[in-house]
């Protein structure tokens, strides 16, 4: 039998995946559904580096914030939200994005959020290898 985080979804969220869950990317419109083909998604990412920076649940939702890196050195910033059924994952919905640089006019509206290496979203130099 397979130990309870033996994919990379369920060592983020912290949870085990149900055999039907399904996983949502809505930026590329990928639907993975069952956990033996998330698995098998996820084993084409080879070296990929991540951490997770907080978890919230409520009742039936958990939402984590997490960062990764693929191996180019360039870090995401990711959230995913996980829809629980009797404690497991059924329904994941994963947003990312890579950091930018806000543009000139918005930098005086606004101040710079502080990103430290133990904070919400991991930097690289917290990233392990998964």
């Amino acid at each position: 039998m397979e130990s309870v985080a033996s994919t990379r979804l369920e060592r983020i969220l912290g949870v085990p995946l149900a055999e039907d869950a399904v996983r949502q990317w809505p930026q590329s419109g990928e639907l993975i559904r069952g956990r033996a083909r998330i698995a098998k998604v996820e084993s084409h990412f080879v070296g990929l580096r991540l951490a997770v920076g907080r978890r919230h649940a409520c009742r039936n939702t958990l939402v984590v914030e997490w960062s990764n890196d693929y191996g180019d050195g360039r870090v995401y910033r990711n959230v995913s939200i996980a829809e629980l059924r009797d404690g497991e994952a059924v329904r994941v919905t994963d947003y990312w994005g890579e950091p930018f640089t806000a543009p000139e006019w918005r930098q005086a509206l606004g101040e710079q959020l502080e990103m430290p290496a133990g904070g919400v979203w991991p930097t690289s130099d917290a990233l392990t290898v998964s």
